[in-house]
């Protein structure tokens, strides 16, 4: 995952909590012919934090890894950078309470993206960013049901950060067509949608379609 401030704002789906893998390729493919899409988060876990088996992980990896491939688009494992590497993924997410950046960086190696969930904390964001992060994460923006949300994160900490830092910043929680264009406004170099687009009312296709029409049509801070 890279990006500059010249660069749009990209979407970077991350996968329902729960799902078959042989059924949702369809429609993660679909998600990605219909437009730019910057990553997708292999991300199986319960709103309480619980994750799925390593072999259903493994599964769906093997499955998903292909249909992001051969669409040049970069998958992501959410939390374990020794599947990252067993699969082999593009990077790994890891959150606060998941395995350090510096350990994550020790598994997977330079060659892989490591991203860092720092909440609404400018604090843990410049740690990351000064540790390595290929990206920062902040979040959740506004209420979602994928997760447990403890933190409430406002659209100043993008305008901050897209001003003084050069590492991309990915927005999260509960971003849906709707709602996502203060967050591009302000900087966010990725949206980071669940529902959003997988439930969207017209299908996954359509969800990136219009996802990618509001960004467009945003002027970015």
């Amino acid at each position: 995952m890279a990006d500059d401030a010249d660069d749009p704002c990209l979407l970077y789906p991350i996968t329902p909590p729960a799902f078959d893998p042989t059924v949702f390729k369809d429609d993660l493919a679909a998600a990605l012919d219909a437009g730019p899409v910057g990553a997708v988060q292999l991300r199986l876990k319960s709103a309480d934090g619980t994750p799925a088996a390593d072999d259903l992980i493994r599964r769906a990896a093997e499955i998903l890894l292909p249909v992001c491939h051969d669409r040049g688009v970069p998958l992501i494992m959410n939390d374990r950078p020794d599947l990252a590497v067993e699969m082999d993924c593009d990077g790994v997410h890891v959150g606060q309470g998941d395995t350090t950046y510096k350990d994550a960086r020790k598994i997977v190696g330079e060659s892989r993206a490591v991203g860092v969930t720092c909440h609404d904390s400018r604090h843990l964001a410049m740690e990351a960013g000064e540790a390595g992060a290929d990206y920062v994460a902040f979040g959740a923006f506004f209420p979602t049901g994928t997760k447990q949300a403890s933190h409430q994160a406002d659209v100043a900490v993008l305008q901050w950060w897209s001003e003084l830092f050069v590492v991309p910043c990915v927005a999260i929680g509960g971003i849906t067509v709707e709602n996502c264009a203060p967050l591009v406004a302000a900087g966010a170099d990725f949206l980071a949608v669940v529902s959003g687009i997988w439930q969207y009312p017209g299908g996954p296709a359509a969800a990136v379609e219009a996802f990618n029409t509001v960004i467009a049509e945003t002027p970015r801070g």
